[in-house]
């Protein structure tokens, strides 16, 4: 007897090892595309042996005419292949980086909650393709390594099983089980940045390169997520020990000059994200990292949220909202200035 389809043979490979390793309900998030709906009936077929009870949600974003009607009729897809619970989530668009983006919070906070409602994970069907726009994207607008690291695949309560799935598998898998997908046409809209990385950035860099562009990307990101999550452990046992020398909440300032700058600036950032200071940015972590490696006597650093960093005696201390009046200033200083 012969096997299915290459194309979903491929699909069916790429989730069954993930979705053995936990007992907890997989929740497929499907849009009607061909990226999701593979997605959804590769798990379907691959929960019958891995004994997981896989459901799907689909999220009306109430942004296009139709759309309650699409995503009935992604519903009724999804329930056709055996998928329970499958769950319409209507949602409110609204907030700041363009329609866009605030489509993307809303999505994944729906999500998110249908997650905690249900105990479940929730798969989403990104492919390699997906990673390296997202690499590009990151590249791009210069917004740090982790950014270019890309998206993960296991970040709970979020499964991005297809990563390493180019988009061309998925559609082919849908043509050979014969699976109706939806292309959105904001994928193919040039007003949106992804929209034309796709259809022009990658495309001309495969002809220039010579191909093989996007599995580097993806390539690229693995490589750099693992240097990241070994400085990042570096960071969090380095600010466990200084942190729990001092026991106040304080850092010692000296300790922090004669570390490695990325990994005195990731202790800064674990220390300050702990004392609760909201949306850091590159920009407050180098005015902190200032206190230590050009001290000069300086007063307190603002930061978002009203809160505010000053170092006193050879100490950062972080001075909460409410002390943003009582703030005595620049102490007087514990070394000789140049």
């Amino acid at each position: 007897m012969s096997g299915p389809p290459p194309a979903v043979a491929a699909l069916r490979h790429a989730v069954r090892s993930g979705l053995r390793s936990s007992s907890r309900p997989v929740l497929a998030a499907c849009s009607g595309g061909a990226d999701s709906v593979a997605l959804a009936a590769a798990l379907a077929f691959e929960a019958r042996d891995a004994g997981v009870r896989v459901g799907a949600v689909t999220v009306d974003h109430r942004l296009q005419p139709g759309s309650a009607d699409r995503a009935r009729e992604t519903a009724e897809l999804l329930a056709g292949l055996a998928l329970d619970p499958v769950l319409v989530l209507p949602v409110d668009v609204a907030g700041v980086g363009g329609p866009e983006g605030a489509a993307r919070e809303a999505r994944y906070a729906a999500l998110t909650r249908a997650a905690d409602e249900h105990g479940a994970r929730v798969a989403l069907g990104h492919t390699l393709d997906d990673q390296a726009e997202t690499v590009l994207l990151g590249l791009g607008r210069g917004s740090g390594p982790r950014s270019m690291a890309g998206m993960v695949e296991d970040r709970p309560p979020f499964w991005r099983p297809l990563l390493g799935v180019r988009r061309a598998t998925t559609r082919q898998a849908c043509a050979d089980q014969g699976l109706p997908v939806w292309d959105d046409p904001w994928n193919d809209d040039p007003a949106y940045t992804r929209a034309r990385l796709r259809a022009e950035a990658l495309p001309l860099l495969e002809d220039v390169l010579g191909g093989g562009v996007a599995p580097a990307l993806a390539r690229t990101a693995e490589l750099l997520r693992e240097d990241l999550d070994a400085l990042d452990g570096l960071a969090a046992a380095e600010l466990a020990r200084l942190a729990g020398e001092a026991g106040d909440g304080s850092l010692p300032a000296h300790p922090l000059e004669t570390l490695p700058a990325a990994l005195r600036r990731r202790v800064l950032r674990g220390w300050l994200l702990a004392a609760g200071v909201p949306d850091l940015q590159a920009v407050h972590l180098r005015a902190v990292e200032a206190l230590v490696t050009g001290w000069r006597g300086q007063g307190r650093i603002d930061l978002p949220g009203g809160a505010g960093v000053l170092r006193t005696s050879g100490t950062l201390v972080v001075l909460p909202p409410d002390l943003r009046r009582a703030d005595p200033g620049p102490a007087a200083p514990e070394e000789p200035l140049p």
